[in-house]
């Protein structure tokens, strides 16, 4: 039996799509639902209580193996077990919260997947000074994911050589969001900057609403967000890492340790601008970032 606790909504259409490219991953691989493996899904939505419940509900059932997406899931499932496999999708750094010995030899039951890196926290900054040069400020809209612990301190060590100060601002729920976005158009010349998370994916539509209407030139880490109508991302292709995942879990299945499984690292990360969007904003994208771009969404 095969356990997911995942941080997408069920209705979340990003993660319809990206559990779909699991399965289907798991398929070619000769694990079917109901053929010769059992799936089980749980979803945590970013709440770290409904994490906890869902890690101990999916235990209880025994797995051969659990797959988790988003740091609130593993940290949720780690806390409870460390002997049953655990593949993770996750943008936190399993290092440095203590869930794996190292990234080559991770020597524990957990392995997977980082879709973070400690250079990409500095390169959102950069990309989103090249788009507006004129801004001094950055608003960190983060929320209870662990991300933030790993992320933070090195956004605040790269923003003074940009000529930037981060303010970290905590979101929970819309209200919360509206409050946290209000608040940062209170100085001239902010920009945002979006960590990962469930609560800012689940609120996207809410956010980017938001950023255009008091026009903040805005920064996210995920595809998701120009998608939706924000300027601008930059981060890993999150389908193909669930793809990744399913063959670590298709070689647990099979007999081998998590703790022999080193933890993959990103290697290519992808731009994607959202040309509407920078149009309304009066922001001219520099020719080089349209050439570097792997989207461009007019």
């Amino acid at each position: 039996m095969v356990g997911i606790l995942t941080g997408y909504a069920d209705a979340d259409p990003e993660g319809t799509a990206h559990l779909a490219a699991l399965q289907e991953a798991l398929d070619r691989r000769g694990w079917t639902d109901g053929r010769n493996v059992r799936i089980e899904y749980r979803r945590t939505v970013g709440n770290a209580d409904r994490a906890a419940l869902q890690a101990a509900e999916l235990l209880e059932l025994k797995p051969d193996v659990i797959l988790t997406t988003g740091g609130t899931a593993l940290v949720s499932v780690l806390r409870l077990t460390r002997s049953v496999p655990v593949v993770f999708v996750t943008d936190t750094d399993p290092v440095a919260l203590g869930l794996v010995s190292s990234l080559a030899r991770p020597g524990g039951n957990a392995t997977g997947f980082i879709s973070f890196s400690a250079d990409i926290a500095s390169k959102w900054l950069q990309l989103l000074k090249e788009i507006s040069p004129g801004l001094t400020r950055v608003a960190v809209l983060k929320s209870s994911n662990p991300q933030a612990t790993v992320t933070l301190p090195v956004i605040e060590g790269a923003a003074p050589g940009l000529g930037l100060r981060s303010v970290a601002i905590d979101i929970g729920n819309s209200a919360d969001i509206e409050r946290s976005v209000s608040e940062a158009t209170g100085e001239p010349n902010t920009g945002l900057l979006v960590l990962a998370g469930a609560t800012a994916l689940g609120h996207r539509e809410l956010i980017v609403g938001l950023a255009a209407r008091h026009r903040l030139p805005a920064m996210y880490s995920n595809v998701a967000f120009p998608r939706a109508g924000g300027l601008m991302s930059y981060g890993v292709d999150r389908r193909e890492r669930m793809v990744q995942a399913a063959g670590y879990v298709d070689r647990i299945l099979r007999g081998e340790k998590p703790a022999n499984l080193p933890v993959q690292t990103p290697t290519v990360f992808e731009l994607v601008l959202n040309v509407r969007t920078a149009r309304m904003l009066d922001l001219a994208l520099p020719p080089h970032l349209l050439a570097l771009a792997s989207e461009l969404i007019e």
